[in-house]
């Protein structure tokens, strides 16, 4: 449900931006599948600081791919975050990478959970699959009343992956969940169960063997040794999934 925006936005917001928010801000998970060009990270930077305006968070730890989490705290973050909110900003750096200055950074992390700045967290998704990077998220998300975003979400489509298992069970403790990416189905819609797993197992299902079986259309076909395997040969039901993503779900399209 559409709601009517009290904000002061530091850069102005383009129409579907608005539309965008104003559809998804009080949301506890929400997906915004923007086009690149579209700004989805100025959506999500800007829901973060209405629900802090508003005392419902007082962190986000927004995470994204290697090549790109870097800009989040030299770009992003300063153009749109507004100026009438406090914030501190801190990056994760590896500890085979980290410097004593990066690891003093880091130490302020927890040093005083209750000043009322926000605090943001950037972290790269491949530090997810060593123990140090999902004990730091793990401390973070526990200090704080955070909003945890995975930016280019399908990272996590592959529902058997180990990164992506650590996630969704990491994810269940959250209050608030985003997951961001103008490709939400790369390769079948299947893509898409691991994604809206993190944001709420209830949406499509707790079980992917039983997600597949209900979407896709499949045969099983025998190996020479006398095993069978499912082969995909289509999909079906598509209108009723759309419908079951659309309601947790906002969709930019960049015009041509």
């Amino acid at each position: 449900m559409a709601q009517k925006l009290n904000y002061r936005f530091k850069t102005e917001p383009y129409q579907h931006q608005l539309d965008a928010l104003s559809a998804s801000y009080k949301e506890k998970v929400f997906a915004l599948f923007c086009e690149m060009g579209t700004g989805k990270s100025k959506i999500l930077l800007d829901n973060i600081a209405m629900l802090f305006d508003e005392g419902k968070l007082n962190g986000a730890l927004i995470v994204a791919p290697k090549g790109v989490y870097k800009n989040w705290i030299a770009q992003e973050i300063p153009t749109h975050l507004p100026d009438h909110i406090q914030c501190r900003t801190f990056q994760w750096v590896a500890p085979s990478s980290r410097t004593k200055e990066d690891q003093e950074l880091l130490s302020q992390l927890y040093q005083d959970t209750r000043d009322p700045s926000l605090t943001l967290f950037v972290m790269n998704i491949e530090a997810f699959s060593s123990k140090p990077g999902l004990e730091e998220a793990t401390k973070f998300l526990s200090a704080y009343r955070a909003m945890m975003a995975i930016d280019e979400s399908t990272t996590i489509k592959t529902h058997t992956a180990k990164r992506t298992k650590t996630l969704l069970k990491m994810s269940e403790k959250i209050g608030y969940k985003r997951i961001l990416t103008g490709t939400p189905i790369t390769k079948s819609p299947l893509d898409i169960f691991s994604q809206f797993s993190f944001l709420d197992k209830n949406i499509l299902g707790k079980n992917y063997y039983a997600f597949r079986a209900r979407y896709a259309k499949i045969i099983s076909r025998p190996t020479s040794g006398g095993r069978h395997f499912p082969l995909i040969t289509g999909y079906q039901r598509l209108d009723e999934l759309e419908k079951k993503i659309y309601t947790h779900a906002f969709r930019v399209k960049k015009e041509e």
